[in-house]
């Protein structure tokens, strides 16, 4: 089984497309938090390779071939629930769109998508989310499974929400520090505080879930929300 690094999000690229698998993968490594697995150029590679490469989410081209990219994701969901699907599309179309979330895809944007929205709509994914494109019309509320509100059982303290804050603007321990005047250590104590009050697993996870939250915990339908998600740090020790 291949070993997973702390804090990154393991992701397979599918994709017919040389071209596009190889900018695919350049926007998944140089996203922090996240590494290419894996670029199977034919769907009847790409179970075998989710089996044997354990990533955390798969994103997929739907193209000419939907019907079979469909297909696929949906047998993909039954053997692998727990990894995330996120498609890059070319049609704009809500009815094709709700075709693709019936099929268990949780993720809907367009090839022309940026590095940043990408990032943050496999992240928000991964949290229970469902991403649709904002270039997209808002597909009608009844096509979208809900995602789950996410309420903080335990509320922050008023320093903890501005360090929490900080890491929505992407900045690292040692950054935090210098604009809030407190010592790196301190940061760490006040991060690890966050995750456990927030469940969230790591520092990628805990800005997922609040963005989410604020985009009121459905389809995505505005931008990046203004997140530099791609430039949140996996510090090592938060």
């Amino acid at each position: 089984m291949a070993s997973t690094a702390r804090g990154v999000t393991r992701v397979l690229l599918l994709a017919d497309s040389p071209v596009l698998r190889r900018g695919l993968v350049s926007m998944i490594n140089e996203t922090a938090g996240m590494q290419s697995v894996g670029t199977p150029g034919e769907l009847r590679r790409a179970l075998t390779l989710v089996e044997t490469a354990r990533p955390d989410a798969v994103v997929v081209e739907l193209g000419a071939g939907r019907a079979a990219t469909l297909n696929a994701c949906r047998d993909l969901r039954s053997r692998f629930p727990r990894v995330t699907i996120v498609a890059l599309a070319t049609s704009e179309d809500p009815a094709v769109v709700n075709e693709a979330l019936a099929a268990g895809i949780r993720g809907y944007l367009l090839l022309n998508t940026s590095p940043t929205l990408l990032g943050w709509a496999i992240l928000a994914a991964r949290a229970g989310r469902t991403v649709v494109d904002p270039q997209i019309r808002r597909v009608e509320p009844s096509a979208v499974p809900a995602g789950k509100p996410f309420v903080p059982e335990v509320p922050l303290t008023r320093r903890e929400q501005d360090v929490l804050d900080e890491l929505i603007q992407g900045q690292s321990n040692r950054q935090i520090g210098r604009n809030l005047f407190i010592s790196e250590d301190t940061v760490k104590s006040h991060v690890k505080a966050i995750l456990r009050k927030l469940g969230a697993r790591d520092r990628a996870h805990a800005v997922s879930l609040v963005l989410s939250s604020r985009n009121g915990g459905g389809a995505c339908t505005c931008g990046a929300h203004g997140l530099a998600q791609s430039a949140v740090p996996a510090d090592a020790d938060a």
